[in-house]
């Protein structure tokens, strides 16, 4: 009897002290349904291994095992019923013992009690109470049944990391209770005259000095070293596991904004009507873009899988709360990112991961159509009347919103940005003012092509209007804002989202936006809205470059006549004849005399523009913009040979098409012989460099350049030479090359 009641304390301890681990790893998730379940395969393993202390090894090992397997699906039920998840039981515990490591150290805290995060604490917490019951109870080595046990409760504190206070009182309690199953397990030195021996009273003495000596010896040997790191933060395991992530597609969702504006009537979503809205539309934030290298904005996110509860979000002081009830119904979106009104508090519906610094969710599976979730929101709506005076945070936390990449700036958008910052010391003026610019300088248009690269925006800020440039989508005109303001040092960032109808309805393409955000202190992210106010916006070059000067008279244009003759009087041949006219000589000479050289004088500027042209396609500008001169180059010496090139073909293609030989032609006597088709100059390199230019802007160097423009040009000279000499000439003189392009 008494060996029985021994080992029901020891067994008791064991289940407490496996309990205690789930009350170290409760700390970490919300509500208490882990702590209950850790706590029944605690009692249910060591119970299992108690009751069955006669039988063989042989017979509880496996019947521990059943009983683990039935626990565990019934543990993965109330999960899944409390979490509200539905599907198959199979398909339940398969996802859960996948999943369970990976999502258990990449949930976001609090995590939710879901079949994938409490499967391996169950699993664990019952292995380590039949390894544990099965050496101390059966065995009767207790401080060796102690070492499962006490792996358990340390991995729980692993797990824990930083996320948590520290857990000293649960500490305490499990050290009293391993003292206990100690204490019970103590051998009985008493004779059966009811007295203790003498050499059993002496053996104890000596053992429990021996002990006491070890642990004075461990205190003054290990103590310095653990109170010196009482004070270090705890090592988080989730470091070690890498977090869901988005896919290509997600990566940089502005790029979408150009081909959702092509068609801009394809369904996307459908909304429920909003439970409030502080306006007739609610904008649904899809990805926040903090991060920038002069390429691309990028999602700068880490997600964690969530529950339904989500973490909650600063609130700003003086702000305005609405919290926004909202079902949203996936039709055409693709993707993993879930479009919701900021800032999401709650979901139902999906199993997603949440990143707390952007407020952002995706769906690690990603998005189906039919996919339906319902989201609970704050809408934090600041108080502007503070803007005016707000200053802007500054330092290493907002480091990553002032970084424009290690590319150079293009000299352009850098006079700008010092522009626009002049006279403007208070950091909303600059915003204010870089607002008001690109609203009253540019045009949206659905067909601008994508790109957000410097080139891009260069081209975008200051391209002449008759070639494509100063127009855009929101894309451009987000990225543009950013990146100004970024250069006038105020933390800035770009959001993707939709602009919906707070009354619900469908979601189309054309709804899809990017807008600016700027971080103010005590206010958190403003919005601005950059976007055209005007349908006839001023040209940039009245407001920003000067104005450019009348150009010069070319040479060869005659002077004007003198209002007052020449002093020494005109020649016999211009004298005036009696009756006070000129003779009908004169007047058909010099009418003669005139139209000969107005059509030298223009012969004389046509070949000195096309001069000046090649050098300004060859010569000026970035090495992209020398390359597409060189392709201009290319193209009209085709045209001018009479063989223009389709518009439909690539660049590879047209270099194939210029190589072709030409039609044959009936040759002049005199005239130069043609060399062979194969003869024709290579344009290897003006395909490759117009390539780059095209799928990688900004990345082509001078040498590129350089190559590119040596081989336009030996071509052009090499077709040309093909030519007879009056055709020759011709291409000389011809002045379409001045206007083909424009």
């Amino acid at each position: 009897m008494v060996r029985w009641i021994r080992a029901a304390v020891v067994a008791a301890a064991l289940a407490g002290m496996i309990s205690l681990s789930g009350v170290v790893l409760g700390r970490i998730f919300s509500g208490a349904l882990l702590l209950e379940l850790v706590a029944g395969a605690a009692i249910g393993s060591v119970g299992l291994s108690l009751a069955c202390r006669r039988l063989p090894n042989w017979v509880v090992a496996p019947l521990s095992a059943v009983l683990l397997g039935g626990y565990t699906v019934l543990a993965l039920l109330i999960a899944a019923n409390q979490a509200e998840l539905t599907g198959p039981l199979t398909r339940i515990v398969r996802e859960s013992l996948e999943n369970g490591i990976p999502r258990l150290l990449t949930a976001l805290i609090p995590v939710e009690p879901t079949p994938d995060t409490v499967v391996v604490p169950v699993i664990a917490a019952w292995l380590a109470g039949l390894a544990g019951a099965e050496i101390a109870v059966r065995a009767g080595r207790v401080l060796l049944g102690l070492v499962p046990v006490a792996g358990l409760y340390g991995g729980s504190l692993y797990v824990v990391g930083p996320n948590a206070d520290s857990a000293g009182t649960t500490t305490v309690v499990f050290a009293v209770l391993a003292v206990v199953a100690l204490a019970a397990s103590a051998r009985d030195t008493t004779r059966t005259d009811g007295t203790v021996g003498n050499k059993a009273r002496g053996r104890a003495l000596v053992s429990a000095a021996a002990g006491l000596a070890a642990v004075l010896v461990l205190i003054v040997a290990v103590g310095p070293w653990i109170s010196g790191q009482v004070g270090s933060t705890p090592v988080d395991p989730r470091q070690y596991v890498e977090p869901p992530q988005v896919d290509s597609l997600d990566e940089s969702p502005l790029n979408r904004i150009s081909g959702w504006a092509l068609t801009p009537k394809e369904p996307l979503l459908k909304v429920s009507k909003a439970s409030a809205s502080p306006g007739k539309r609610l904008r649904l934030r899809l990805a926040v873009l903090p991060d920038y290298d002069g390429v691309t904005w990028r999602v700068g996110a880490t997600y964690r899988n969530a529950g339904r509860i989500l973490p909650a979000q600063p609130r700003m002081p003086d702000a305005q709360i609405t919290e926004v009830r909202q079902t949203v119904i996936v039709d055409g979106l693709t993707g993993r990112l879930l479009p919701v009104v900021p800032t999401p508090t709650g979901v139902d519906g999906a199993r997603v991961a949440f990143d707390a610094s952007t407020g952002t969710m995706i769906r690690p599976e990603g998005l189906t159509p039919g996919l339906r979730y319902a989201v609970t929101s704050e809408l934090q709506t600041p108080d502007l009347n503070l803007l005016p005076t707000a200053d802007v945070p500054s330092g290493d936390a907002v480091a990553r919103y002032l970084a424009v990449g290690a590319s150079q700036i293009p000299p352009q958008i850098q006079r700008l940005a010092d522009q626009l910052a002049e006279d403007n010391g208070a950091a909303f003026d600059r915003a204010i003012t870089i607002e008001e610019f690109l609203a009253e300088h540019y045009r949206k248009v659905a067909d601008a092509p994508s790109g957000h690269a410097f080139p891009n925006l260069n081209f975008f800020l200051f391209g002449p209007r008759q070639q494509g440039g100063q127009v855009g989508t929101s894309e451009q005109f987000a990225a543009s804002f950013a990146l100004l303001a970024r250069l006038t040092g105020l933390p800035s960032r770009v959001v993707v989202g939709f602009d919906a109808p707070a009354a619900g309805g469908i979601v189309t393409a054309g709804s899809a936006l990017a807008w600016p955000e700027v971080l103010f202190d005590g206010l958190g992210w403003v919005a601005f809205d950059p976007m055209p106010k005007d349908k006839n916006p001023r040209p940039v070059e009245e407001d920003f470059t000067p104005k450019p000067t009348k150009p010069p008279t070319p040479p060869s244009e005659p002077p004007p006549p003198s209002e007052t003759p020449a002093s020494s009087g005109p020649p016999a041949a211009l004298a005036a004849e009696p009756g006070g006219g000129p003779s009908a000589g004169l007047v058909a000479g010099g009418a003669s005399g005139s139209v000969l050289l107005a059509l030298i004088a223009a012969a004389g500027a046509v070949v000195l523009l096309r001069r000046s042209l090649r050098r300004q396609r060859l010569f000026a500008g970035s090495p992209d913009d020398r390359i597409t001169g060189a392709w201009a180059e290319f193209r009209d010496a085709l045209r001018l040979a009479g063989q223009p090139v389709p518009p439909h073909l690539a660049a590879s293609e047209a270099a194939a098409y210029a190589g072709k030989p030409e039609p044959p032609r009936k040759r002049l006597r005199k005239a130069v012989p043609e060399p062979a088709a194969g003869e024709m100059p290579p344009l290897d390199e003006l395909v490759a460099g117009i390539n780059t230019v095209g799928f990688a802007p900004g990345s082509a160097d001078e040498t590129q350049a350089a190559r590119a423009g040596d081989q336009a040009v030996a071509y052009a000279t090499e077709l040309r030479a093909r030519r007879s000499w009056w055709r020759r000439l011709w291409w000389s003189l011809h002045p379409g090359p001045l206007r083909w392009h424009r």
